[in-house]
């Protein structure tokens, strides 16, 4: 089953916990939340508060997109916040399977993004204990970017390390999807896929959903 994944980060934060209900009401499968520190992306967003704030808005499982350093250091804040999965990048810890570990071990699900330059290779070995793998298909940071078409291929690769180490493994992509592209995405494995400005366009949430669910 084919998930959409809305990102918050395009929506209109002064009626946020409205439009979380918005998206669960319209058929979103998951809330993907990008936090962002200003020091891993050239960007602030926002921290555990409005997570918490949010939680009570929708039974919709919390995916936590942490685009921070030193992401440890915050994980405790974020499950008690109401994350259901938390996602970190390879590129910001360097003891990233403690930190796994460490995820794992308040029971929410554990996932890890990839930037575009980082290879796939990287994780291999990582596969077995994860819950979900983020290919990032534009450079994180901001929204509205073109997806980078060699995000693909990457899709590819970890789809053949799922059939070979991880069959429930869950493959996230995040950026430039909409309804020309997310057929190709699907068509490579992905199975969750996370969309921002493509929901939340000229504010048709529902029929933005529609068209994407549609699209694969």
């Amino acid at each position: 089953m084919i998930k959409i994944a809305p990102s918050i980060l395009s929506a209109d934060f002064s009626k946020l916990g409205n439009q979380v209900e918005t998206l669960e009401a319209y058929g979103a499968d998951i809330i993907h939340l990008d936090v962002m520190d200003g020091r891993f992306v050239p960007n602030i967003t926002f921290g555990a508060p409005i997570v918490k704030s949010i939680r009570n808005f929708t039974k919709l499982p919390f995916d936590v997109h942490l685009m921070i350093e030193e992401p440890s250091r915050y994980i405790e804040d974020f499950v008690k916040a109401g994350a259901d999965i938390i996602t970190i990048h390879y590129e910001a810890d360097k003891h990233i399977d403690r930190t796994i570990n460490y995820i794992k071990s308040f029971g929410v699900k554990a996932a890890v993004a990839l930037n575009p330059g980082t290879p796939v290779s990287n994780i291999t070995d990582l596969i077995p204990n994860l819950d979900m793998v983020l290919i990032m298909s534009v450079n994180p940071g901001f929204g509205g970017q073109k997806y980078i078409n060699y995000a693909s291929n990457k899709i590819k690769e970890v789809k053949n390390l799922s059939l070979k180490y991880n069959n429930d493994l869950l493959i996230e992509v995040d950026g430039g999807i909409d309804t020309h592209n997310i057929k190709q995405v699907v068509s490579c494995g992905a199975n969750v896929i996370v969309a921002g400005s493509a929901v939340f366009r000229q504010n048709n949430i529902q029929q933005n959903i529609s068209e994407l669910k549609r699209g694969f």
